[in-house]
């Protein structure tokens, strides 16, 4: 679980793959943190292999991932046939599955309104992950109220796209942000 938060106190920035073709980008960035958006159950432990190699940490958003169910099953498969060092859901039974199986689990949240946030700070008390994503990362204020409700390390990710929104976003307490955006990869 250290590896993470080692990684990403050497760089902050995580590279988000929502394309297959960009994995040569990713690999030759300086990111040492990839969160896998895309793909399916057929070529998922091939593009972990290859990113692995290259000396990345791999989290998988199972959400997203094509074929795999989202269910304890698909925890437990990923976590006994694919070398992935974590996950990222939405689903908060899937977090409590993830944390049972120590893996490092990552829990994503679309803050759209006072509602949405209020939910999202309820479920990230009860499941308590290691992390929590916050989309869209562009609103600091939200961002130290996530952190102050939960005491748990914030990501932000979504419509990051200036060097302003990475400051700001770090600037509030945000530990890391993802990004498919290839220019930020680079700040």
């Amino acid at each position: 679980m250290g590896n993470f938060f080692k990684a990403i106190s050497q760089n902050p920035i995580i590279a988000a793959i929502n394309d297959l073709n960009k994995i040569d980008k990713v690999i030759q960035s300086p990111c040492k943190v990839v969160f896998l958006l895309t793909g399916n159950i057929l070529d998922l432990a091939a593009v972990v292999y290859k990113l692995k190699e290259s000396g990345k940490l791999v989290y998988v958003h199972v959400d997203l991932i094509d074929g795999l169910s989202r269910d304890d099953v698909a925890i437990r498969f990923l976590h006994t046939h694919i070398k992935l060092d974590g996950i990222i859901t939405t689903k908060a039974n899937l977090v409590k599955t993830a944390k049972e199986l120590k893996l490092f689990v990552i829990q994503r949240l679309f803050i759209l309104d006072s509602l949405a946030l209020d939910s999202g700070i309820n479920s990230i008390k009860g499941t308590r992950p290691n992390a929590v994503e916050i989309l869209p990362g562009i609103m600091p204020k939200i961002i130290e109220n996530v952190i102050s409700e939960t005491n748990i390390p914030v990501i932000t990710g979504g419509l990051i796209k200036e060097k302003e929104d990475v400051i700001a976003s770090l600037k509030a307490g945000a530990v890391a942000i993802s990004t498919s955006n290839e220019k930020v990869w680079y700040m």
